[in-house]
C-alpha cells in the first residue's frame, strides 16, 4: 500500500509524495518522525503528522483512539463548519445556529493500512530545501492562450493573397 505524503512548509507551499513505508503504520496523530523514515533523500528533516485520511475520506479524530471508524457527536471546530444545505424554498436565516451538533464518522488518531493520505507539517529543516529535492513541483505553469486570444489574433492577423488560377480572373 502506497501512502499519498502532502509535506508543507511555513511559506504554505505543499509537496506530494508517494511512500511505500512500513515504518508509519502505528504512528499516531501529532507524532514526531524523522524523514530518513520517508525518504533517504529528506535526511535531516523532522515532520509532525497533522492529519490523515481513508480510502473512504473519512479524516482521522485526535479524540478518538485506536484505528477503527466511529461516529462521533461533532460541535463546531475540525468536521462541522456549518449546517449541511437541505433542497427546498424556504430560506435560512442562519447557517450556523447556536449548539448545533451532528454525528459524523470519523477514523481513528492510529494510522493503519486503510489511511491512504497523511498530511505533515516541517519542523525541522534538514540540508538540502525542500524546492530542490522535489524540483518538478510548484513551477509556474506556462500559460495556455484561451479562444478568446486566439480569435483576436486570428483576425488581426495579415491576410495572404491567395496563389494559384482564379476562375473569375479575366485570360
Amino acid at each position: 500500500m502506497a501512502f499519498k505524503i502532502n509535506i508543507s512548509e511555513k511559506s504554505g507551499k505543499t509537496y506530494k509524495l508517494e511512500s511505500e513505508s512500513e515504518e508509519l503504520i502505528g504512528k499516531e496523530l501529532h507524532d514526531k518522525i524523522s524523514g530518513r523514515e520517508l525518504n533517504p533523500d529528506l535526511e535531516g528533516y523532522d515532520f509532525e503528522i497533522t492529519g490523515t485520511s481513508d480510502k473512504a475520506g473519512f479524516t482521522s479524530m485526535k479524540d478518538v483512539p485506536g484505528i477503527g471508524l466511529k461516529r462521533v457527536l461533532i460541535t463546531y471546530g475540525k468536521s462541522l463548519h456549518k449546517r449541511p444545505r437541505k433542497e427546498g424554498k424556504k430560506k435560512r436565516s442562519n447557517m450556523k445556529p447556536k449548539g448545533l451538533r451532528m454525528r459524523r464518522t470519523v477514523r481513528g488518531r492510529v494510522i493503519s493500512p486503510d489511511i491512504v493520505q497523511i498530511n505533515l507539517k516541517v519542523l525541522k529543516e534538514g540540508a538540502k530545501r525542500l524546492s530542490e529535492i522535489f524540483s518538478g513541483q510548484n513551477e509556474p505553469k506556462a500559460k495556455k492562450e484561451n479562444r478568446a486570444h486566439k480569435r483576436k489574433n486570428k483576425a488581426n492577423a495579415p491576410k495572404e493573397p491567395v496563389s494559384g488560377s482564379d476562375k473569375n480572373s479575366p485570360k
